[in-house]
């Protein structure tokens, strides 16, 4: 089979129009031709460098059939929620799960499951766990260390994890928000070598300077693309795109090329841009992925134009995956696994009483992670704490779903929400349920809504409901991607129309007990104080 394009030498900074010759998924020759008009522009597939597959709702399979269609080839893929679930299980099940399509899954080995011993998870991944991955060809890399104490302080389990991962020549991936000097000094040198939570230029460049790559993040919540992408100019070499979290609505609109195309909007250099998006994770992964070199794999994409990267065709080890908007991948059987223990819940389960009028708050902000703490007035009849729906004070709940146990309850500022309550199963990192509204009542139809799903999305208003069901270990759905994605936007407007004005607060709602991620947070045990790593209480004073 041979194909003809304008092929985009990245290395070089050079366009070419060339005959690719294709043989048995490789690429045999490539000859120069004469130019002539219509040629589309040919380059390496887009690469997301770090993005955790269960965020968006759909197994694998259903995932490489969405984002073929964008150009994207390859993921780095960090199986941590569906191991929070269930534990090495649920990491086997991905692995197995992307085998079935053409595409290329890069996972990595969960590092930090649980992620914190404040929360309840469903599974745990030990060193003799990560010993296990890190010898399967299938594992690349270890996956996040969100536990950047326990790397600063070179805590024993920590820096074993990160032994075993050097051993195996694998690299290993950073999560250390915020951090600067001396504090990011001591944790680069234990061994993490990338971060895609940079938040500000001058955090992500002093990274860059301790020898970190920076991925530059853009999903469905967190979106940093504005504030870094202006480090492509001088550290080329240093930079990589990723989504992190993408949502099914989001990811059957674009992927990775969406970034590149702001980036060229910027005026970047298009060979630059295109580096960070396909040969820096390349490189720094060492993945057997294709550069559009003689032997190499046929992994590659043809697009319109160097500005918008329409994608006009997506082949993957030499098969056409998806042409002109349209997937190419069939549909696969999707096994269930699940993890989903816990009982019907009451409205007098989420009543809270009241020791006073100010409580702290958590503010969700849009399009961030981080949630500042901040000082609200509830309203009290009864007794009782109860939302204040007019200052957009709202009863935020974590419910336990591996076990029976009470409610956590606090409150939450930004979700908007003027009736009923929208909750989720997809709750970081330990996938319990999050529920926001405005009363008990709601509240509670909505988490109950979700244990007879055994796991989704779901939001009440008055006599509506609405619920998507993630039958896959409580977060994922097998069916169809197209349709998980129609599904999520009819929800996701409903959210909205109750009053929400979040871009995406399933999403947001998704990340509030995400204890990790400063400030203020809420686990299935309580409060807490991401800034100082312990507990607190709701009400001032006590």
């Amino acid at each position: 089979m041979t194909i003809e394009g304008i092929l985009v030498n990245i290395p070089k900074k050079q366009l070419q129009p060339v005959q690719l010759s294709l043989e048995a998924g490789k690429i045999i020759s490539i000859q120069e031709i004469a130019a002539k008009q219509g040629l589309p522009y040919l380059m390496p597939g887009f690469i997301d460098a770090h993005v955790h597959v269960e965020s968006s709702m759909l197994v694998p399979s259903e995932f490489a059939r969405l984002a073929v269609v964008h150009g994207t080839v390859a993921t780095i893929s960090d199986p941590h929620e569906i191991a929070n679930v269930s534990g090495m299980q649920g990491v086997k099940y991905m692995i197995e799960n992307g085998k079935q399509v053409p595409f290329h899954f890069f996972f990595g080995a969960p590092s930090c499951v649980p992620a914190t011993p404040f929360e309840t998870a469903g599974g745990e991944i030990n060193a003799d766990d990560i010993e296990n991955l890190m010898s399967r060809s299938e594992i690349l890399y270890l996956a996040e260390m969100m536990n950047w104490p326990g790397t600063v302080h070179r805590d024993p389990l920590v820096m074993e994890k990160i032994r075993i991962s050097k051993k195996y020549g694998k690299p290993i991936d950073g999560h250390a928000p915020g951090l600067m000097g001396e504090l990011a000094e001591k944790y680069v040198s234990a061994g993490p070598s990338t971060d895609h939570e940079c938040f500000t230029y001058e955090e992500a460049l002093g990274k860059i300077k301790l020898g970190m790559k920076i991925s530059i993040r853009e999903g469905s919540a967190a979106k940093n693309f504005e504030a870094l992408i202006d480090l492509i100019d001088d550290y080329p070499d240093m930079i990589m795109f990723c989504s992190d979290d993408k949502h099914p609505d989001n990811l059957a609109i674009s992927h990775i090329n969406e970034l590149a195309a702001r980036a060229i909007a910027k005026g970047k250099d298009v060979f630059d841009v295109l580096r960070a998006a396909s040969l820096n994770p390349i490189a720094h992964y060492s993945l057997p992925v294709g550069q559009v070199r003689e032997g190499d794999p046929a992994d590659f994409i043809l697009v319109k134009d160097l500005e918008q990267f329409e994608v006009l065709a997506t082949y993957i080890k030499g098969v056409k995956v998806a042409e002109n908007g349209k997937t190419l991948i069939p549909r696969v059987n999707n096994e269930l696994i699940n993890n989903f223990h816990t009982s019907l819940k009451r409205p007098e389960d989420y009543r809270l009483s009241a020791s006073g009028l100010k409580v702290r708050v958590i503010e969700a902000l849009d399009g961030q992670l981080i949630t500042p703490e901040i000082e609200g007035e509830i309203l009290i009849r009864d007794g009782f704490a109860e939302s204040n729906p007019e200052k957009d004070i709202l009863k935020i709940t974590v419910v336990n779903r591996y076990q029976d146990a009470p409610p956590a309850v606090a409150f939450i500022k930004n979700f908007g929400l003027k009736t009923g309550a929208i909750a989720s199963s997809v709750g970081h990192d330990s996938h319990n349920i999050i529920a926001v509204g405005i009363d008990d009542e709601s509240i509670c139809r909505s988490v109950n809504l979700l244990i007879e799903a055994k796991g989704g999305i779901s939001a009440v208003s008055g006599e509506k409901e609405e619920v998507l069901p993630l039958p896959v270990g409580g977060i994922m759905s097998p069916e169809d991607g197209y349709q998980v994605a129609e599904a999520y936007t009819r929800i996701d407007r409903m959210a909205k129309e109750m009053g929400s004005s979040l871009n995406s607060p399933f999403m947001t709602l998704s990340f509030m007990a995400l204890l990790v991620i400063p400030d203020l947070k809420l686990s299935d045990k309580g409060l807490f104080d991401g800034r100082n790593f312990a507990f607190c209480d709701l009400f001032f004073g006590l």
